[in-house]
C-alpha cells in the first residue's frame, strides 16, 4: 500500500453544523459569500486573504484562511468550485486541512437555515500522529470556531442568535444529502 495515500481513520473528519437565524436568505448568503469580510465579525477567522483571482463569478478563486480556536492556527488555501447564488458555495481546500467545505442554504419559513459540511482530514504530522488523542479536541475546535461564526453573523444582522446544531457525521457514520441525512 503507498504510504502517502493511506491515512488512519483517525485524521478523517466529516462534520455537519446547521446554523438557523431569523434573517433574510439574501443577506445571510451575502455574509457568507464575501469571506474577505469574515475577519470583520467571525472571531476565530485571524485573516483571510485573496491570493488567486479568476473569473468575475468567483470560481477558481482562491482564497488563504486562517483560523484560531482554542489550538494553534490551522491554515488553508480554498478555491471554490461552487457558486450557486442562494443554494450552494462549496469550494477545495488544502493545506493543515485537505477536504471539501460546502455551505447550503434554504429558506425555511421566516428563518434562514445553513448547513455547512467540513469534510477533510488533517495534514498536519503532529495531528496525524496523535490522532486518536487529538481527534475529540479537533472536534470540539471546529465546533467552536462554529459557534464564534454563528454569534458573529447574529451580531452582523443584528437578530437573535443563531440556534446550531454540530454533527460528526464521520462518527455516526450517517450520509449526508446537502438537505438532509
Amino acid at each position: 500500500m503507498n504510504r502517502r495515500l493511506w491515512r488512519p481513520a483517525a485524521t478523517h473528519y466529516h462534520l455537519l453544523t446547521i446554523w438557523r437565524i431569523q434573517a433574510p436568505l439574501a443577506t445571510v448568503y451575502a455574509a457568507i459569500l464575501d469571506s474577505l469580510r469574515w475577519p470583520d465579525w467571525w472571531v476565530g477567522a485571524q485573516y483571510v486573504k485573496q491570493t488567486v483571482v479568476s473569473s468575475g463569478n468567483g470560481i477558481n478563486n482562491v482564497r488563504r484562511y486562517a483560523w484560531q480556536g482554542e489550538l494553534p492556527y490551522a491554515v488553508f488555501d480554498g478555491c471554490a468550485t461552487r457558486i450557486e447564488r442562494l443554494v450552494a458555495i462549496e469550494g477545495r481546500a488544502q493545506g493543515d486541512l485537505d477536504g471539501i467545505g460546502r455551505w447550503h442554504f434554504f429558506q425555511r419559513g421566516a428563518h434562514s437555515e445553513l448547513h455547512y459540511e467540513w469534510h477533510v482530514h488533517s495534514s498536519r504530522w503532529w495531528m496525524n500522529l496523535m490522532a486518536p488523542m487529538v481527534r475529540p479536541l479537533l472536534i470540539r475546535n471546529h465546533n467552536l470556531l462554529m459557534t464564534q461564526g454563528s454569534d458573529g453573523l447574529a451580531r452582523l444582522l443584528k437578530v437573535p442568535p443563531v440556534d446550531q446544531r454540530n454533527i460528526d457525521l464521520t462518527k455516526t457514520g450517517v450520509q449526508y444529502f446537502g438537505d438532509r441525512y
